[in-house]
């Protein structure tokens, strides 16, 4: 389809208006927006960030886990013509938290903002979100469904919604924050802010918002905007109901991540209830003496394997969760490849130690704790990994 003599030059004059407004508004707000299939979002959503903010003086930056829908690709079509719009496509990534992180490094910005794609959150409240926090009332501003005035309709269940209640009371022991909807995606902050928390931010799980509060020292003022949360326009929803497991994780990268990756300790909590989950079943069907200790034993190590395989996907790699049952299949296929060199290492080196002279339980604990580290180095790579 060709483009006629007046829609060309009508393209031109937009362009070069856009381009007269920018250079007598310079870059002040910087939007991120991590995408997930959303290509239909992107350009009724540059259009209303447009209508709220006018022509000049923002960006907007959408961070594309590699959508198989050329969500990335609409992005470009349209930042070839306006200059307002940036697309960042990670390769081998996958993420909601630490696609923020990086959309919002990536901006030269003094204030950046991140909200969802879906039409779900209102850009016109960003005007009044920047005030706030350029004027020093708050370091941080975000929308909230539950304060007064605002409504949650746009949930896609009431399971999400108690959900996100739970999620509220958790967030307090998290950052120390009173916080009316902790699950809020849809905030904004000084970019300097951002920059100088961001290699204390964990990257892991949905919430980025809940890891800025509680790495932040000293902590931010907070200030809570009501949002009338819509229905989703277009797309894949980032998150599912199990929206509490995200605490879990940033409770862990609280108490532990000093030391420790926070994977590694979920992993190794998850390893922890699979040593019950194991001795259970070999109670329930050895105790009877129906099935042979042998057996029994091989029954109950195959449904530790396959409920660690199931916990650690939707817990210690939620944001990289298999899905799909071809998906579901081969990596738990794998997943009980790498534990089972796992457990052959594990023996190999406790056996050894003891014959040596170390006390058994010396020993057994040493090759517990290398088939621990094996299984997860494997996991990571092979199983949620880039080999995946």
């Amino acid at each position: 389809m060709h483009m006629s003599h007046n829609d060309f030059r009508q393209q031109v004059e937009s362009v070069a208006a856009l381009a007269k407004a920018q250079a007598t508004a310079p870059l002040d707000l910087a939007i991120v927006l991590p995408t997930l299939n959303e290509r239909d979002n992107i350009a009724p959503m540059v259009e209303r960030l447009e209508k709220a903010l006018g022509p000049a003086g923002w960006e907007a930056v959408f961070v594309d886990d590699n959508s198989h829908d050329g969500t990335a690709e609409e992005a470009r079509r349209i930042g070839r013509s306006d200059p307002r719009i940036r697309v960042i496509q990670r390769i081998g990534r996958r993420g909601l938290a630490s696609a923020a992180i990086e959309g919002m490094c990536a901006t030269a910005a003094p204030y950046v903002a991140v909200m969802d794609a879906d039409h779900q959150h209102d850009p016109a409240l960003l005007v009044d979100m920047l005030a706030a926090v350029k004027s020093g009332e708050a370091d941080l501003a975000y929308a909230s469904r539950f304060a007064v005035g605002g409504n949650a309709d746009g949930l896609s269940s009431k399971g999400r919604e108690k959900g996100s209640k739970v999620a509220n009371a958790l967030a307090r022991k998290l950052t120390g924050t009173e916080l009316t909807d902790a699950m809020s995606g849809f905030f904004l902050l000084r970019t300097d802010q951002l920059r100088k928390q961001a290699e204390n931010l964990s990257g892991i799980g949905f919430k980025i918002m809940l890891d800025i509060l509680a790495t932040a020292q000293p902590r931010l003022k907070v200030k809570e905007f009501p949002l009338k949360f819509a229905e989703r326009l277009a797309g894949e929803s980032k998150l599912d109901h199990g929206v509490v497991l995200d605490f879990i994780a940033g409770l862990a990268e609280r108490y532990f991540g000093k030391w420790l990756p926070t994977r590694f300790v979920l992993f190794g909590m998850v390893g922890g209830l699979g040593v019950f989950v194991h001795m259970a079943v070999l109670a329930a069907i050895y105790w009877p003496q129906t099935v042979a200790f042998g057996w029994a034993q091989a029954i109950a190590t195959m449904v530790a394997m396959t409920f660690n395989f199931w916990l650690n996907n939707m817990l210690t790699y939620r944001d990289k969760k298999l899905g799909g049952a071809d998906g579901m299949f081969w990596g738990w296929l794998k997943f009980c490849g790498a534990c089972s060199v796992g457990a052959f290492a594990n023996v190999a080196v406790a056996t050894v130690l003891e014959e040596q002279g170390m006390l058994w339980w010396s020993a057994a604990l040493v090759g517990v704790v290398i088939a621990s580290v094996w299984n997860y180095a494997l996991s990571s790579k092979f199983v949620w990994g880039r080999f995946r």
